[in-house]
């Protein structure tokens, strides 16, 4: 397999469909899952703060991480918005090789 990831990225309810439509659209995902209504509660700027999210899962490859990456930060309006990359380290694998079927590796 290729270096498959999960990604997983908070952000406003509002902005969960458009960031994930245009992740797969341009090929730097194979599929995400939207979670809505979370609750995230953190410390921003030396306050408390309690926000209503989404919790975006992205199912994507290292090849494209870096660009991944890249493209969240377009998209989301946080100023340092949270994106944590996990390896996939077993899986099923022709959900694996569907999985980088769909990416745009060469763009």
């Amino acid at each position: 397999m290729a270096g498959e990831v999960v990604v997983m990225v908070s952000c406003p309810a509002s902005e969960a469909e458009q960031i994930s439509q245009t992740l797969v659209q341009e090929g730097l995902v194979a599929c995400v899952n939207i979670m809505a209504n979370i609750t995230s509660v953190y410390q921003w700027k030396g306050e408390i703060v309690k926000e209503q999210e989404s919790l975006l899962v992205i199912k994507s490859s290292l090849i494209v991480y870096d660009r991944l990456e890249a493209r969240i930060k377009e998209l989301h309006s946080y100023e340092i918005p949270e994106i944590i990359c996990l390896a996939i380290e077993n899986g099923y694998a022709p959900y694996l090789e569907w999985l980088n079927s769909t990416l745009k590796i060469n763009d």
